[in-house]
């Protein structure tokens, strides 16, 4: 029975199950939902079914039993080209999704496919440029591009076509720290200023601080869900998943342990607010 949409969820996922071989399921009827405008990180180990669920979700892969609805819509081969359009995918590796000789080129890749008028497309091209801040760089080679503005032209890409969900898969993993923090960065800012609905699939724990929700995956079934205070809290778990916390979350807790502050801290700047408190 599918669930009747109720205005609120971007998307709603029911009893997914997902084999590549037919005899090992790396999905195993997972259900949840992602309310739309929500940031939502989903973690866990290598082999979870992370990047397996992402590729589900924009029909990449087809789903061995169980549904997935994305604003509404019941995913299936007749909807799945109407539901790309409103819905995008950053990959981990920003090398792989390169098309054009520019990278203007590159961000008007998406615009052409949705037929999107020549007269229109600059100033969209410009305007996605610019939110992610690669303007300057619309004539250059993608290859010739540093590791985080590649994945800022990835990003651009998306952005140009408006979509009203963005799923990044592992997009910060090849990046240095100076990278991540910029990338996390934007993709903070494009949750807060643009209302979109943010799917992250992550092992950047700093990242999944500044999430709304957290999924967290281990062996293809839903292990912890809640917000980041809430799964951060139980570290025990996290270990026995070969996951860790956020350093300011390590040091306030052991500060707090020793009765020098009353709360453990998702970020620096919070724990620096604990500690002077």
């Amino acid at each position: 029975m599918t669930k009747q949409y109720n205005g609120r969820d971007a998307v709603s996922v029911r009893d997914l199950t997902f084999s590549y071989d037919g005899q090992r399921d790396v999905l195993k009827g997972i259900s949840f939902d992602i309310p739309k405008g929500s940031y939502t990180a989903v973690i866990g180990h290598n082999g979870s079914g992370k990047s397996t669920l992402a590729k589900l979700l924009i029909g990449l892969l087809p789903a061995a039993s169980g549904s997935i609805s994305i604003l509404g819509t019941e995913l299936t081969e007749d909807s799945v080209y109407d539901i790309r359009t409103s819905t995008g995918i950053v990959f981990q590796n920003p090398d792989n999704q390169f098309i054009g000789s520019t990278v203007a080129d590159d961000i008007a890749f998406g615009l052409e496919n949705r037929c999107i008028p020549q007269e229109q497309m600059q100033e969209l091209i410009e305007t996605a440029a610019r939110q992610v801040g690669m303007t300057r760089f619309l004539d250059s080679e993608p290859t010739k591009l540093s590791g985080g503005q590649k994945q800022r032209v990835a990003i651009a890409g998306i952005l140009a076509v408006a979509p009203d969900i963005i799923i990044f898969d592992e997009s910060t993993s090849m990046l240095d720290p100076k990278g991540k923090k910029a990338i996390n960065e934007e993709i903070r800012r494009l949750h807060e200023e643009k209302d979109i609905t943010i799917l992250s699939i992550t092992h950047d724990m700093e990242e999944v601080a500044q999430s709304d929700y957290v999924l967290a995956l281990k062996d293809g079934s839903i292990a912890m869900t809640g917000t980041p205070r809430e799964i951060f809290s139980r570290q025990q778990e996290l270990r026995q998943m070969e996951l860790d916390v956020p350093f300011a979350w390590k040091i306030t807790d052991e500060l707090c342990k020793l009765g020098l502050t009353e709360h453990q801290a998702l970020d620096l700047e919070e724990a620096a607010e604990e500690i002077c408190r």
